[in-house]
C-alpha cells in the first residue's frame, strides 16, 4: 500500500555502452513504463530492513553513446549505480569520466554510489576484483561483482544501496519528514545477505 512506502527515491545507472545496465535492471524490475526524453525509467517497490522504497530507476537507453545526457538525469538523484564490464578493461578505464560527470551535474554532495562489476559469469576477466574494490574505496563507493545474466548480486546491490540512502541523514526525509515515519530498529546491518558478492565501505 502506498501509505506504507517510506519515501521514493531516484536512482540512475550509468557506465558505457553495453556493460549491461539495461539487462541489470529488466532482469528483476518492471518493462520500460514511461520516457523522459531520451530517458527510459521503470518503478520498483523495495522492502530493506522492514522499510519499503519505492524506486524510480533512471536508465539512459543508449544515449551514453553519444553523450547527450542532460543535467536533468542526474538532477536530484539520491542514488547512483556504476556499471562496468569485468571482461572489458575500457569500461572500468572510463569510470573516471561518468564520476566527473556526476560530480559536475549532481545536486546532492551525499548522494550514495554504488560500483558494479558486471559479467562475472564470463571466463575472459580483464578487470580483477580487487582493481574494483580499491576503485570503489578510493571514490567511496560501495561495491558489488555481480551477473545480470545469473541474477548474482543484482537484488543485492539494490538492497545495499537503498539501505545506505536510508541511514544518510537528509538524503531523502525532506519528502517524508511530515509523515511520522520511523526507521526500523534493524537498519545498520544485515551483514552477510550477500553471499561474497558486496563489500560494503
Amino acid at each position: 500500500m502506498e501509505e506504507d512506502i517510506l519515501t521514493t527515491l531516484k536512482i540512475l545507472i550509468i557506465g558505457e555502452s553495453g556493460v549491461g545496465k539495461s539487462r541489470t535492471i529488466s532482469l528483476h524490475f518492471f518493462n520500460t513504463i514511461g520516457e523522459l526524453g531520451s530517458v527510459d525509467f521503470k518503478v520498483k517497490t523495495i522492502s530493506v530492513d522492514g522499510n519499503k522504497a519505492k524506486l524510480a530507476i533512471w536508465d539512459t537507453a543508449g544515449q551514453e553513446r553519444f553523450r547527450t545526457l542532460t543535467p536533468s538525469y542526474y538532477r536530484g538523484a539520491q542514488g547512483v549505480i556504476l556499471v562496468y564490464d569485468v571482461t572489458r578493461r575500457d569500461t572500468f578505464v572510463k569510470l573516471d569520466n561518468w564520476l566527473n560527470e556526476l560530480e559536475t551535474y549532481c545536486t546532492r554532495n551525499d548522494i550514495v554510489k554504488m560500483l558494479v562489476g558486471n559479467k562475472i559469469d564470463k571466463d575472459n576477466r580483464e578487470v580483477d576484483r580487487n582493481e574494483g574494490l580499491k576503485f570503489a574505496r578510493k571514490h567511496s563507493m560501495l561495491f558489488i561483482e555481480a551477473s545480470a545474466k545469473t541474477k548474482d548480486g543484482v537484488q543485492c546491490a539494490f538492497e545495499e544501496l537503498v539501505e545506505k540512502i536510508i541511514q544518510t541523514p537528509g538524503l531523502w526525509e525532506s519528502e517524508s519528514h511530515n509523515r511520522g515515519v520511523r526507521l526500523s530498529d534493524e537498519a545498520g546491518g544485515r551483514g552477510g545477505t550477500c553471499s561474497g558478492y558486496c563489500s560494503m565501505l
